[in-house]
């Protein structure tokens, strides 16, 4: 029996062509304006563990742009970076130049599962903060009514079972009784090996994934 639902956002919940056309760019475009010193401190250690790691990052500049713009073209899932950007992306919401966007299916869906009782929560590589935002400005209204949790990369990597063991463990429910949906196989064998159910997200724009045996979905809609 499925008690809660754990969803991810891009190519799940969020069309693909929104996060890289529209929110990458945006972030791109305004990183220079919030580089502060605490943001800098925290990529400045990400960028000497790169180091270590025998990585070779571009050379480290005064405000750290060069880095951030190169993580940002590796699609890193640096937390320092998804804070950042979170950051970004917030002063575009307040502005009204971003608003979040949702596939069709998805407000009745979560309005349905709501009213089963179902707890459903977000994992996303994007931080909390940015998860919350683009939930909270739809063109369906504020969804953050529906959610009852969120999950980024601070709660461990989305490839890591042990990332969806904690994540179970803050449902206060048993990994079976909790169904992922992602549109990126070696997450769902990351969840699955956590015990949780998996579901391949099959939606438009989505990149191809590796050959596996994933029950698939195109759509949140009941049937």
């Amino acid at each position: 029996m499925t008690k809660g639902i754990l969803l991810d956002i891009e190519g799940t919940t969020t069309p693909i062509r929104f996060v890289y056309d529209v929110l990458f760019p945006f972030a791109r475009a305004h990183a220079h304006e919030h580089l502060d010193t605490e943001t800098q401190a925290a990529l400045n250690i990400e960028y000497d563990a790169e180091v270590r790691r025998g990585i070779t990052p571009p050379p480290w500049s005064a405000e750290a742009l060069d880095y951030v713009l190169w993580l940002m073209d590796q699609d890193r899932k640096s937390t320092a970076l998804k804070n950042l950007q979170g950051r970004i992306w917030q002063e575009g919401y307040r502005r009204g130049d971003l608003h979040g966007e949702v596939f069709p299916d998805v407000p009745a869906a979560l309005e349905r599962w709501h009213r089963e009782g179902i707890d459903v929560r977000i994992y996303s590589s994007g931080s909390i903060l940015a998860q919350q935002l683009l939930f909270s400005t739809t063109a369906h209204g504020d969804l953050t009514r529906f959610l009852k949790g969120y999950f980024d990369t601070t709660t461990g990597p989305k490839a890591e079972p042990s990332s969806y063991t904690t994540i179970a463990a803050a449902f206060a429910l048993p990994a079976s009784e909790i169904l992922f949906i992602s549109d990126i196989t070696r997450e769902l064998d990351a969840a699955a090996a956590a015990g949780m159910q998996v579901r391949l997200a099959l939606r438009s724009g989505n990149l191809p994934q590796p050959p596996n045996s994933y029950r698939s979905i195109t759509s949140f809609e009941a049937g």
